[in-house]
């Protein structure tokens, strides 16, 4: 049975996704009172590839419940768990720390230990070179994700929140009555971040198609599991997937990812509020020789 040409793990792909966020913050800024983070000089609204990660980690595994390998979409960083713990069961598990030192196999052994079971790892890599692992090296991941940058400038709003009680009972003795607190909040914005999968390392680290088509439709729910009065709502609007028919690529990334062309709405006089006030458009016609385009989400 043929693979879907955005499913192959063989093959390279350049990805586009949108999302958007209405009152709420994306990603604060904890050197600025977690306001909403900006390119200083422009006002454009920016998430981090760390963010975006992040919420790939926290819904990866609810998405792979149920499917015949479930156990390798554990995920290496989390909360609550001390990396180098996870790191050292690879030596421990596969009898490698017994070793004095490490052969170029051993450690190829250790490594795709750790790939099989932790899912993040093998989309977007982890440095190995700790605690005990210092012989590892490091993973480089098949998945590159670009900090998410607004399509039109942002202008954060800053609220003052009122609570009816006090956090210390001698504010109560005093007769204060309530506490004064903030949150930061985008009336709206539209993000644009690229992806990029390479086939050689995805060849490196075991991807399969299991794990693209898991990734994909992590990226399109995700937002759906971290709902949080902090972030607003915030929606997966586009995810556009041009895939080569070999790893090296048949075209350089930039010349497929502008064929996804959002204008600006300010510029045509709007002030958005919605994604109903910006026009998405995929030119996706007389593509190069040996390309494809999926839309996993339009």
């Amino acid at each position: 049975m043929a693979i879907e040409p955005h499913l192959d793990p063989t093959v390279r792909h350049d990805m586009v996704f949108l999302f958007d966020v209405a009152d709420g913050n994306p990603n604060g800024d904890p050197d600025f009172d977690n306001r909403p983070r900006m390119d200083e000089e422009t006002g454009h609204g920016l998430v981090t590839d760390v963010a975006i990660k992040r919420k790939v980690r926290d819904s990866l595994p609810m998405a792979a419940q149920g499917t015949d390998n479930e156990e390798r979409y554990g995920i290496f960083v989390e909360a609550g768990h001390a990396l180098n713990s996870k790191l050292g069961a690879s030596k421990t598990e596969t009898g490698l720390d017994k070793k004095k030192s490490l052969t170029d196999e051993d450690r190829k052994t250790a490594r795709s230990w750790l790939t099989e079971r932790y899912a993040d790892m093998r989309l977007f890599g982890a440095v190995l070179n700790t605690g005990t692992t210092k012989d590892l090296g490091q993973i480089y991941g098949p998945v590159q994700v670009t900090n998410a940058r607004s399509i039109d400038p942002v202008m954060p709003q800053h609220h003052a929140i009122t609570r009816i009680t006090q956090t210390k009972q001698e504010d109560i003795d005093k007769g204060e009555t309530t506490e004064m607190g903030g949150k930061w909040t985008v009336p709206y914005a539209l993000y644009r971040a690229e992806i990029y999968y390479s086939a050689s390392r995805g060849q490196q680290t075991g991807v399969d198609s299991t794990d693209l088509e898991l990734f994909y439709r992590t990226l399109a729910m995700m937002f759906d599991h971290d709902r949080s009065s902090a972030r607003g709502t915030m929606t997966a609007r586009g995810l556009y997937v041009f895939s080569h028919d070999n790893a090296f690529g048949s075209a350089p990334a930039h010349t497929l990812l502008n064929r996804v062309d959002v204008p600006s709405a300010a510029e045509a006089g709007k002030t958005p509020r919605g994604f109903g006030d910006y026009s998405v458009s995929v030119a996706d016609d007389d593509l190069p020789r040996g390309v494809t385009m999926t839309k996993v989400v339009a």
